[in-house]
């Protein structure tokens, strides 16, 4: 068995990161990529991903594209299916698509509701069942979802959000019930307040900012290449033994009150 940093080399294995054309998904699979995995990216939009494939490999990383919403089940299993044929079996799933819409409780739409729903938790249902399905018979396979700090906590305004990325905490709980007989680690990694694209209106909000850098111990946003470690962490063989954990990559911020 390899020691040290040895333990966590991804050399050879084939990792599919969903919503990764920009933000945490993107750094997500550059630092999966930069520690020795090829890459498959995923989103909706196959010229950006082109584009960040093309990046990618300028920089020595091998990375294929799957361009399919993530939130339809028949075009989840025809992609798998797909990228197992023609690219590989997949050894790491990142699950990280996700979307937010904010809004007080009593204005929040039924369809809001379910597309908040749909592509934060029933899409990670999609992905990982037909992936893991792959991973089942080959007895083996590492599964990533991205929670949230909102697994745990809630501010207003993000009751849809919170309740998906609670019910995904729990599909992490559950699945490693049911997955780590097979050799299959399933966790979670719960990121703080990250500087996205996504994150962009509140970052410039001064109240709201000063609101994040007083609330985190670390007394700042976080940067997105900040998640790479946790990530590689738990898609290497020195987290064989580490199963259904949420890593919370916060600045402290669930620790304290």
């Amino acid at each position: 068995m390899a020691r040290g940093v040895g333990l966590f080399d991804l050399t050879g294995r084939l990792a599919l990161v969903t919503g990764s054309s920009q933000g945490i998904g993107l750094a997500i699979a550059r630092g999966l990529g930069e520690a020795g995995a090829r890459i498959v990216l995923n989103g909706r939009h196959p010229e950006k991903l082109e584009k960040v494939a093309a990046d990618l490999q300028n920089a020595g990383i091998e990375a294929h594209i799957a361009a399919f919403d993530v939130t339809d089940h028949s075009a989840v299993v025809q992609a798998i299916d797909a990228i197992e044929r023609e690219v590989g079996a997949i050894d790491i799933l990142v699950n990280n698509a996700g979307i937010n819409r904010r809004s007080p409780f009593e204005e929040i739409r039924p369809d809001v509701w379910h597309e908040v729903m749909g592509t934060n938790l029933h899409s990670v249902f999609y992905v990982a069942q037909a992936a893991g399905r792959h991973m089942l018979a080959r007895k083996r396979g590492k599964i990533i979802n991205i929670c949230s700090i909102m697994s745990e906590l809630v501010r207003p305004t993000v009751v849809p959000y919170a309740t998906a990325k609670g019910g995904l905490k729990m599909m992490t709980k559950g699945l490693c019930a049911e997955w780590a007989k097979h050799n299959i680690q399933v966790n979670g990694i719960g990121p703080g307040f990250f500087k996205t694209e996504l994150n962009a209106p509140l970052i410039a909000d001064e109240k709201f900012s000063s609101w994040v850098c007083g609330r985190t111990p670390a007394g700042r946003w976080a940067e997105v290449d900040e998640l790479i470690g946790a990530a590689v962490f738990l898609a290497s063989d020195a987290s064989n033994y580490v199963n259904g954990h949420i890593l919370y990559v916060d600045g402290g911020l669930t620790s304290v009150v």
